[in-house]
């Protein structure tokens, strides 16, 4: 069995994350409190009560997923031996961090300022995301190209399996593609709850803020690989590990091509880290031929003994 470890990124938090691991494992409670030392708010309590809308607030939701993520590795990581480590948007930070790539302060600290960069890049309502379900890749990526004239943009975001793609861009670039989305034979595309168009060239701004901080951060080369999502390939090098994380910001999640990387290189057993089983869905849908199973709560540990 070859066995990878990967880590949630947003939409998969919820009000309660990692509250159970908090109050039964003295490993967990010393992660959550780090974090709210490190970024001296009480992140805590954002995690544990809400109210979510403060939790969906992209500043908060980064550390958070980062902070619930890794508070339950700490509890599980001695009975785990991966070959590899991914995750998904944020979750990259989350993996370098259990990969010992950057240390668990520095990462809670770095995706509170990549929230608030990319918050602060494109003002509220005037980009937006959409979710593409069904249809071809080629035909969408050509209606984007079509929809993208002079200060209207519309791009590939996220490449999360077989008939699910997400877009982003200007509010009214996003609305037009919504309209024509069934030209190209998918079954229709979805508007999305978010703050700001992630993944995308809108998101320029933020990734050369990005650039800046993390020249203050101190990141290591690693032993156990990495898979980016800017490229989905494997990497180990402090210096490729970094040029990746800024790229990011403003690149799409080539989150299928990942896995299927992953796969290619051997993995055959996948464990989702963190908040709810997203990802977990996505890699059976990619490959039904693999095993997978997420530990989000207490309850979830049985999985590791069976």
């Amino acid at each position: 069995m070859k066995l990878a470890v990967i880590f949630p990124g947003q939409g998969s938090q919820y009000v309660g994350m990692a509250k159970d691991f908090y109050e039964k494992f003295d490993k967990s409670k010393y992660i959550i409190d780090r974090a709210n030392t490190a970024l001296e708010y009480d992140l805590k309590k954002i995690m544990f009560e809400g109210p979510e809308e403060e939790l969906k607030i992209t500043y908060n939701t980064q550390p958070a997923l980062l902070t619930g993520s890794i508070a339950i590795w700490e509890v599980i990581k001695d009975k785990l031996n991966p070959v590899a480590f991914a995750g998904h948007s944020l979750g990259e930070y989350t993996a370098l961090v259990a990969a010992g790539s950057i240390s668990f302060e520095d990462a809670v600290r770095a995706v509170h300022n990549r929230g608030k960069f990319m918050q602060e890049a494109v003002p509220v309502g005037v980009g937006a995301m959409a979710a593409v379900l069904g249809g071809d890749v080629d035909k969408i990526e050509n209606l984007c190209r079509a929809i993208s004239v002079d200060e209207k943009v519309v791009e590939p975001a996220n490449y999360n399996c077989d008939g699910q793609l997400v877009v982003a861009g200007h509010a009214g670039a996003v609305d037009e593609f919504i309209s024509k989305i069934k030209e190209t034979g998918a079954k229709r595309a979805v508007k999305l709850p978010v703050s700001a168009p992630f993944h995308c060239s809108l998101m320029k701004p933020a990734q050369e803020k990005m650039r800046d901080y993390l020249e203050t951060v101190c990141i290591k080369d690693i032993d156990v690989p990495v898979y980016n999502n800017v490229d989905a390939e494997k990497e180990n090098k402090m210096e490729v590990i970094k040029d990746a994380l800024i790229r990011q910001v403003s690149g799409a999640v080539r989150w299928t091509r990942l896995i299927e990387n992953m796969i290619e290189d051997g993995v055959d057993t996948f464990v989702e880290v963190g908040a709810g089983s997203v990802l977990t869905g996505l890699v059976k849908k990619i490959n039904k031929n693999v095993s997978v199973f997420n530990i989000s709560t207490v309850e979830d540990l049985n999985k590791l003994e069976s």
